[in-house]
């Protein structure tokens, strides 16, 4: 591509940074880290303006960017060691694999538009954060971002059977902290 159908650099800074943060808090449900995102997203940009080819809109062009760079994320932080993974699962059963006596889940009345209330939502965005920083990335993927387990895999470098036991230990502390901070205050 010639140089002068590069795009410039500043407009698409001036004019896609407000979507790209709204897409990378979507995903990431941190201020400060889905920032620091976006900036590496236009640095790439930055470095790599000179292979845009023009085959797809400057905004596709970022979003690709961004998504990469999400990934990149979740991908680093998965490599970190969780300490309390594998006690996790003791205080929710006892040694018959039964629910321990106070841990059993309780009936929720399912609300339709639950995921519509402000209110719930900032439980479980707190509840999620709360989480071991690979189970919310896993969980993110799989019920968020809409990977399929195969791909959550490949971009978290970690094994299907692993994916299966942090999916559910992080299925139990969400259910956890969701009664303590919604269904019990």
């Amino acid at each position: 591509m010639d140089k002068g159908n590069t795009p410039d650099i500043s407009l698409l800074v001036e004019n896609y940074t407000s979507d790209l943060l709204k897409r990378a808090m979507y995903k990431i449900s941190d201020v400060e880290i889905a920032k620091d995102i976006v900036q590496d997203t236009f640095l790439a940009a930055t470095e790599k303006i000179h292979t845009f080819k023009g085959e797809s809109s400057p905004k596709t062009w970022l979003f690709s960017i961004l998504n990469f760079k999400i990934i990149d994320y979740y991908r680093s932080k998965s490599r970190q060691k969780v300490s309390s993974a594998g006690d996790s699962l003791f205080k929710f059963f006892n040694e018959d694999g039964e629910w321990a006596g106070d841990r059993k889940p309780s009936n929720w009345n399912e609300e339709e538009n639950l995921l519509d209330d402000a209110d719930f939502q900032y439980v479980l965005r707190n509840c999620l954060e709360a989480l071991p920083e690979k189970w919310g990335a896993c969980v993110r993927m799989k019920y968020f971002m809409e990977k399929k387990g195969d791909e959550i895999c490949q971009d978290l470098e970690i094994t299907p059977t692993n994916l299966w036991q942090i999916i559910h230990r992080a299925k139990l502390n969400l259910r956890e902290c969701i009664e303590t901070n919604w269904y019990k205050s």
